[in-house]
């Protein structure tokens, strides 16, 4: 369906119109609510094999256009081509995953007999994604959805409209009418999808205090939510840490796609006796990173996706460097397009704004630490909790020292270890609910207790 008008779509890497997307009013975000829930109670009542059939046959399709839709992914989003075709297959890889998942009914017994616990579909879910990985986190949402029967409406962000637009087309040739909708907006839709009330649960990933306003809208029909929010995640380098090893895996994840991912590494902690030498390993290899084009040969780095973010994160790199000390980096490179070089800053006080708010770009704050439970307590403090890292050759104190980090999920040795199989979800004001695993499948139905007296 054509929309109801256009909108031009940015290419971070030149900071100019490519192309322009159709967008939705509210008469069609209507339509397609209405049409999602007339489609709902066929799409309920077919069996799990046909839902989960489908969704393996959109894998497939996607796969089969993988290159197509990375490209694409390049010039909409700006990331380099190597982590845009990463991005495809681990959305293939998702939806795979989570066709093969079924949730079946349970009998259980008490004093009086047994009973039945069932999951039952919610009705139309609306799925409202961000603009940094655009086709992995909406396939978090509308894979397990759809799978357990409801119908989708797909909102993706304005500045990233395309490939979601693209998997649209796909997804129409394979479900029936109504089942899957895609819908882009001027970042104007928001609220009518929220408090639409034929909508019974809204699926949102992105900041904190977008995920408010979220759950404000759906407070009157009282709709389920899953909120996946925003993260200041600490790194707790512990003394006896592999030095490399720590700085090149938190180098490698900090500045992947130029820091705009919600569970980055975004404040390092590092210990006394080895802060000199992890600096040292971490400023090289932030410096072995090429900054260019997705498109470009070579790329590891790309531009930041929106001139909005960019003013935010060049606002917070010129604050941090006038309050500490710049290791590498910090210049907004001469060229078009939304580029910050990564950013590496010493010295800096816990109360500094690039350590106590989400930065969302290339740059990170190093901090010394002389004794574990000082870092345990400095990486707490703030409304965030949605991952954290611990880096220690001890693995086992490395588990004891997880359990008090206030996140959602701790890796060790490792960070931004995110599968679809794995459960994810956020402490504090991270975010409500979970994605990923049968945790997050769950989260898409409710639960059915059928009692029966003989």
């Amino acid at each position: 369906m054509a929309g109801a008008r256009t909108i031009d779509v940015v290419n971070p890497a030149t900071g100019q119109p490519f192309t322009a997307a159709p967008v939705a009013d509210e008469g069609q975000l209507n339509a397609a609510v209405a049409a999602a829930r007339h489609a709902f109670p066929a799409w309920a009542a077919t069996s799990w094999s046909e839902r989960r059939d489908c969704l393996l046959f959109l894998a497939q399709r996607l796969e089969e256009e993988a290159e197509d839709f990375a490209r694409l992914l390049v010039k909409e989003q700006g990331k380099p081509l190597p982590e845009a075709r990463f991005e495809i297959g681990a959305t293939v890889q998702g939806m795979r995953y989570y066709a093969s998942v079924e949730l079946s009914a349970e009998t259980r017994s008490h004093v009086n007999g047994s009973y039945q616990i069932d999951r039952r579909p919610l009705g139309v879910v609306a799925a409202i994604t961000p603009w940094n990985y655009p086709l992995i986190l909406a396939s978090n949402k509308f894979a397990p959805a759809l799978l357990t029967g409801n119908t989708v409406i797909l909102k993706p962000a304005p500045t990233t409209p395309l490939t979601s637009l693209e998997l649209g087309r796909l997804a129409s040739e394979i479900f029936p009418r109504g089942v899957f909708n895609v819908i882009a907006d001027e970042n104007d839709l928001g609220p009518s999808l929220t408090g639409h009330p034929d909508i019974a649960k809204i699926s949102f990933t992105g900041s904190t205090g977008t995920g408010k306003r979220v759950m404000q809208g759906a407070v009157e029909t009282l709709k389920r939510v899953t909120l996946e929010l925003g993260g200041n995640d600490p790194a707790i380098v512990l003394k006896d840490a592999d030095v490399e090893r720590a700085a090149q895996g938190l180098a490698a994840t900090a500045f992947l796609n130029a820091g705009q991912i919600c569970a980055a590494p975004k404040r390092l902690y590092v210990a006394d006796e080895i802060y000199d030498a992890f600096c040292e390993r971490l400023v090289a290899a932030a410096r072995a990173l090429k900054l260019g084009a997705g498109d470009e040969d070579g790329v590891t780095i790309g531009p930041i996706q929106n001139n909005m973010q960019f003013n935010k994160v060049r606002e917070i790199i010129e604050e941090a460097a006038a309050q500490g000390r710049v290791l590498t980096g910090g210049h907004i490179t001469n060229r078009p397009g939304f580029f910050i070089e990564p950013t590496v800053i010493a010295d800096l006080a816990d109360e500094a704004r690039l350590v106590a708010d989400e930065q969302f770009g290339p740059v990170v704050p190093v901090l010394r630490f002389s004794d574990e439970r000082e870092a345990i307590s400095r990486a707490n403090t703030g409304p965030y909790g949605l991952g954290a890292s611990i880096w220690s050759r001890d693995v086992d104190r490395a588990r004891t020292l997880a359990r008090d980090l206030e996140a959602g999920t701790v890796w060790i040795n490792q960070h931004v270890a995110i599968q679809p199989d794995i459960p994810f979800s956020g402490a504090k004001q991270s975010g409500v609910g979970t994605e990923g695993g049968i945790e997050g499948v769950r989260e898409f139905t409710r639960l059915q207790v059928i009692n029966a007296a003989a």
